[in-house]
């Protein structure tokens, strides 16, 4: 009889432990090996908006950090419809949203008064 390849608890916990179950399927039936590809796209194209919503609030950030309120105040406008777009997407929960928009607006507006 041949004998079957076993995996160690080792080798599931080393840094290539994606790749592990990648190879490994972990669902059993074809709706749940489904979900977990459709799942896998899901989580990848979320990513990219989350990365996109982090960098127009980096670009606000930098703007504020050089004192100059015309290009922080140009970045917010450019920044509040994404963040919008993404909370109401459901990328980033609703009230992260107004907490960012909220501080960031706050840090440009002590901007002008400084």
């Amino acid at each position: 009889m041949p004998e079957q390849k076993r995996h160690s608890v080792a080798s599931r916990n080393s840094p290539n432990q994606s790749e592990f179950f990648k190879e490994h399927q972990l669902a059993n039936s074809a709706q749940a090996r489904k979900r977990a590809r459709q799942n896998e796209v899901s989580r990848r194209h979320n990513a990219s908006f989350r990365s996109m919503v982090r960098t127009y609030i980096k670009k606000v950030v930098s703007a504020i950090e050089e004192g100059n309120y015309e290009n922080a105040t140009a970045a917010y406008v450019r920044a509040v419809p994404v963040i919008d777009r993404m909370a109401d997407k459901g990328i980033i929960h609703k009230n992260k949203a107004a907490r960012h928009k909220s501080r960031l607006n706050a840090a440009i507006l002590s901007l002008k008064a400084a």
